[in-house]
């Protein structure tokens, strides 16, 4: 590895997600080299570099500091100092606080460098078996059911295979959500990646709902829900659905899915099952 000190810059780093063994050795050699880390939590930052042996001052930047904590962090940069950034687990402004700062540090005209790692999405897709191609990365879904659905359904007619996180006290109701809105699709669920109770299932959404309930211990842990993408014969779906809902700010949902039917060529039914589906 390199000796001596880091150029000037923000180091945007990846740690790893469960298994300490996925810290990378580049990602050890810029901790032990930056000046300073900034982290989201400072305890679970400490935690971990004391199991690698590092000792570096920390900084406090999470979701709620991270505009007024990105002027000191430039400050420093300004003056010379390379500064790490890095969240509880895995690779920061992801789905984690970050993109603030890094847009901050940018628009300084400073360096911001990655130091790429773990990332349970990537992780989790790895092992999916979905055949290689465009895939989506949600992040959490709306916590309230009804957002939920509609963020789902928003969803329904892309190709892309949709890629979520989810925690342990709603997985099962997101899954319910999911198999409710998109119908019959294959799923994979990744829980607890690089951990001790590591498991990853792929099963039909009809199914996935039973499979969480056939062992308790089903729903503990951190959660990567992949689904697959709409078939090709969705993909005119779409454009009915946005004349269904048009009408339906009209007329009730019988009249708006008959004429929306007609206008289509879809099923009255289907039409119709997609406006009751939001008031279930």
């Amino acid at each position: 590895m390199n000796e001596g000190s880091l150029s000037p810059g923000l180091y945007v780093l990846a740690t790893p997600i469960g298994n300490l063994g996925d810290i990378t050795l580049r990602a050890l050699d810029v901790l032990k080299r930056v000046d300073s880390i900034a982290a989201e939590d400072t305890r679970v930052t400490g935690q971990l570099l004391s199991a690698l042996g590092i000792s570096k001052p920390l900084v406090s930047v999470r979701e709620h500091n991270e505009r007024q904590a990105a002027a000191k962090l430039i400050e420093k940069i300004v003056a010379g100092k390379a500064i790490a950034y890095v969240t509880d687990a895995g690779t920061p402004a992801i789905s984690d606080p970050g993109a603030l700062l890094v847009r901050d540090v940018r628009e300084a005209g400073l360096d911001v460098i990655p130091v790429p790692g773990a990332s349970a999405v990537t992780a989790a897709l790895s092992v999916s078996g979905f055949k290689p191609g465009p895939w989506l990365f949600a992040g959490f879904l709306p916590p309230k059911q009804k957002a939920r659905r509609d963020a789902i359904l928003a969803l329904k007619h892309l190709p892309s295979v949709l890629v979520f996180y989810e925690a342990p006290h709603r997985v099962r109701e997101t899954l319910a959500d999911l198999a409710a809105t998109l119908g019959n699709r294959r799923v994979c669920v990744a829980r607890e990646l690089t951990k001790q109770f590591e498991e990853v299932a792929c099963v039909q959404l009809a199914e996935v709902v039973g499979w969480i309930d056939a062992d308790a211990y089903r729903e503990k842990g951190e959660f990567v829900l992949m689904v697959e993408g709409a078939a090709d014969t969705d993909t005119g779906m779409a454009d009915a659905e946005h004349v269904l809902r048009t009408l339906a700010e009209e007329l009730p949902a019988s009249q708006a899915a008959k004429l929306a039917a007609k206008l289509t060529g879809r099923k009255k039914s289907e039409l119709y099952a997609l406006l009751t589906q939001d008031h279930d």
